[in-house]
């Protein structure tokens, strides 16, 4: 938790933003496994409920009462029940005199508040529910069915909420930083690990137990599996083999802020040259977006020049031919880069994707894209000092996708595809790094750097052998 004046001015501003009406702001309640008392998954708040209220506490809602000026948290107390099993907490009065709040209510007034707002006609703001609890809540607060709560959620909120947690405090660029450097620990224990008879779940159990032992949780379910060419592949009990290479995907969450990094490496500490061909061809495109990220640019315009460059060098290497531009347009690229080349990033790992990408990564003067593989592109405005996104190009080789487009004919005149079937064994590589946009450029964060060079990472891994 910040200072108490940090979360008075976050409010003070929302209410600026947002002009009239009710806002309400749904905290989150717990998630059991499989029966109730089965508490499995760690208790994760809404991440606007921090940013606006602080506290951490299930079952609470934060009310700002713009026309009136009154803020009020809403919530019951815990009973003495709740407390021989979890032991005692603040009250809600205690909580809300923390974050600058005097007014607390039960829970049961939540439906007094709603009802006498949807009477006097006033707006009652609220955003995209993605809990089924929450659109249960809403359903019987405002009568709003759980198929039409995101078309009826609040835009002018949305858009708000988007305008101030994109930029990041520097008291949220300090959290974040503290965070990468956890994901320094994961992932170097990671690559300390890998060696030939390993399993993935064995590994990536540690990669994550990292995250558990320094940080409140991962940040999302760690990846990391000799299938590099599975954006989101699972650690499973396969033995790790020589000869291959692994894509660790992983990050934790230390004080509500994130960290998220990708690293490739070979198995045996050492890339084979065709390894190492397309790794270079990655690692140069990571680089290419550190150079030229930097305020007024749109992110949109990184990410297609990286295309270009990527298209560029594996017509190099004859996996792609024709012309680069004609290519690119066609969307010939996205073979091997089927997604964006990052995302916004802070106290959410895809930061406040559930508010509505378009909103997020958007603007009217940047709109997403429809064509396959860019259409995954999350992030595609003019960049801002304080931003805090990811920079992650990767080249993968997807059999299924290969065999779909070779049948089809799709992309023929820009994609070599008797070299490309000698590939299917390859699997993928990923190089990922979380950046602040600065005044001049952007810089990495974290004070510490995860090996991705591959000579650096070459000599970390046979330094712990």
């Amino acid at each position: 938790m910040f200072s108490k004046e940090t979360y008075i001015s976050r409010r003070a501003e929302l209410k600026k933003l947002v002009r009239s009406g009710v806002i309400i702001l749904f905290g989150n309640n717990d998630s059991p496994a499989n029966y109730p008392a089965n508490g499995y998954y760690p208790f994760r708040q809404d991440s606007s409920f921090i940013y606006y209220f602080g506290q951490h506490r299930d079952g609470l809602v934060g009310v700002i009462d713009i026309d009136n000026d009154t803020e009020t948290l809403v919530g019951n107390d815990i009973d003495i029940e709740d407390i021989v099993w979890f032991g005692s907490v603040d009250s809600v009065a205690e909580m809300a005199s923390q974050v600058g709040i005097s007014n607390t209510l039960p829970m049961k007034s939540l439906k007094t508040i709603c009802n006498e707002a949807l009477k006097n006609h006033r707006t009652v703001h609220f955003l995209p529910p993605y809990r089924h609890d929450t659109m249960i809540n809403i359903m019987d607060l405002l009568g709003i069915h759980p198929s039409q709560q995101r078309e009826a959620a609040s835009l002018t909120l949305i858009k708000a909420v988007v305008k101030m947690r994109s930029t990041k405090e520097p008291q949220e660029i300090d959290a974040i930083d503290k965070a990468c450097d956890i994901g320094y620990e994961m992932h170097t224990t990671g690559m300390r690990l890998t060696c030939p008879g390993m399993t993935e779940r064995y590994i990536g159990g540690q990669v994550s137990g990292v995250a558990g032992s320094l940080s409140s949780m991962v940040s999302f379910a760690t990846i990391f599996t000799q299938h590099g060419e599975i954006m989101h592949g699972c650690p499973s009990d396969a033995l790790l083999e020589s000869g291959r290479m692994v894509l660790c995907d992983a990050g934790c969450e230390l004080n509500d802020y994130c960290s998220d990094n990708t690293r490739t490496y070979p198995v045996d500490g050492k890339f084979s040259q065709r390894q190492l061909e397309i790794y270079k061809i990655v690692e140069e495109c990571h680089d290419h977006a550190l150079a030229v990220a930097a305020p007024g640019v749109k992110w949109m315009d990184v990410h297609m020049s990286v295309c270009r460059l990527m298209t560029e060098r594996l017509k190099e290497i004859g996996l792609m031919k024709g012309d680069i531009d004609e290519a690119v347009k066609a969307g010939a690229h996205a073979m091997f880069l089927p997604h964006g080349l990052g995302h916004m990033m802070g106290m959410d790992v895809h930061d406040m994707e559930g508010l509505g990408q378009q909103y997020v990564g958007f603007d009217d003067e940047t709109h997403p894209s429809s064509q396959f593989g860019t259409n995954c592109l999350r992030m595609g405005r003019k960049l801002e000092e304080g931003f805090v996104i990811t920079d992650e190009p990767g080249i993968y080789f997807i059999p299924a996708l290969i065999d779909n487009w070779k049948a089809s004919g799709h992309c023929k005149d820009f994609i070599n595809f008797d070299l490309l079937e000698t590939y299917k064994d390859f699997g993928g590589i990923r190089i990922e790094d979380d950046i602040l946009i600065t005044k001049d450029g952007c810089r990495f964060m974290g004070t510490k750097r995860i090996p991705y060079h591959p000579d650096d990472v070459e000599e970390f891994m046979n330094s712990c052998r």
